[in-house]
């Protein structure tokens, strides 16, 4: 890669990861159902009226926009309300990796390699540290809900697969079309002490700052240059790069909301983080080791 794609890789990815933070800002003034609804509603318009549909099937394109935007980012905000730190959601959304090799295994008949079962055994026991010290910084509710939004972004790897390649972009805008109106009808039923003027009346310039970066830099920006990078250089070069999010997530979480890097929190990254490297390089080893 040339060093000004290396560098907009690492801008891509620490947008990611920085946005772990700035979700849980929104989440100070907004509930989260109504905080998901709000960002892919702005997503979706005005870009809706200029960019065309992606070249998809109607039905495909309505449940990717369920699946990926609408389910995974309310578990995901949802499981950061409940009581989970931004830099300890950063790094256990990754094992997403794991969940999509699974359902592959399941649904499309795929056989996992040796490197991937290891790799999520590694991972996993990362997160098995981090269910070990349950508490003030990570509860039960939380950490359920964000593997499930894992899961869930599993299941959108699939349907992604399926739809095939599109304009990223294009999906995204009408994929957030197709996401916030069912958000915001669950918010209405869920959320209704929050829809009162008071609360909206009263809402920070930060907080709308917060929903502008989430829409702006992390879903436009962040998913037209990754998408470009991949129409650019194999998925085996750019991928890799994903694994600096929670790095940058802890970081952001550290230095902008004060959270404690723990030596526990260290050991599970490691772990999680070594876990991603093996699946992602393990096959690489194999082939260079192998005897002409």
């Amino acid at each position: 890669m040339r060093l000004h794609h290396i560098s907009l890789a690492i801008l891509v990815v620490a947008i990611w990861g920085v946005n772990f933070v700035v979700i849980k800002v929104g989440l100070k003034e907004i509930p989260p159902i109504l905080l998901c609804a709000l960002r892919f509603f702005l997503a979706a318009f005005p870009a809706v009226f200029f960019i065309k549909r992606p070249a998809a099937p109607l039905r495909m394109i309505v449940v990717f926009g369920l699946v990926m935007f609408a389910l995974q980012f309310a578990l995901l905000f949802s499981g950061m309300y409940a009581g989970t730190t931004a830099g300890l959601a950063s790094l256990v959304l990754q094992v997403q990796v794991f969940f999509t090799v699974l359902l592959a295994v399941l649904f499309l008949a795929e056989k996992p390699s040796i490197w991937q079962i290891v790799g999520a055994l590694v991972s996993f026991s990362g997160i098995g540290l981090v269910a070990a010290n349950l508490g003030g910084e990570i509860s039960v509710y939380g950490l359920i809900l964000i593997i499930a939004a894992a899961a869930t972004w599993g299941v959108g790897s699939l349907i992604s697969k399926k739809i095939g390649k599109v304009d990223m972009l294009a999906l995204v805008v009408w994929g957030s079309l197709v996401a916030w109106p069912p958000l915001l009808v669950l918010s209405f039923f869920l959320e209704q002490n929050s829809w009162n003027v008071e609360v909206i009346s009263h809402i920070s310039w930060l907080t709308i700052g917060a929903i502008a970066y989430m829409v702006y830099p992390v879903t436009v920006l962040g998913f037209a240059a990754w998408s470009w990078l991949l129409n650019h250089y194999p998925a085996a070069t750019v991928a890799p790069f994903t694994l600096l999010v929670p790095i940058f997530g802890f970081a952001a979480s550290t230095l902008a909301l004060g959270e404690p890097l723990s030596h526990w929190k260290i050991n599970a990254a490691v772990l999680v983080i070594a876990g991603l490297c093996i699946n992602l390089f393990g096959p690489r080893i194999t082939v260079r080791i192998r005897p002409v």
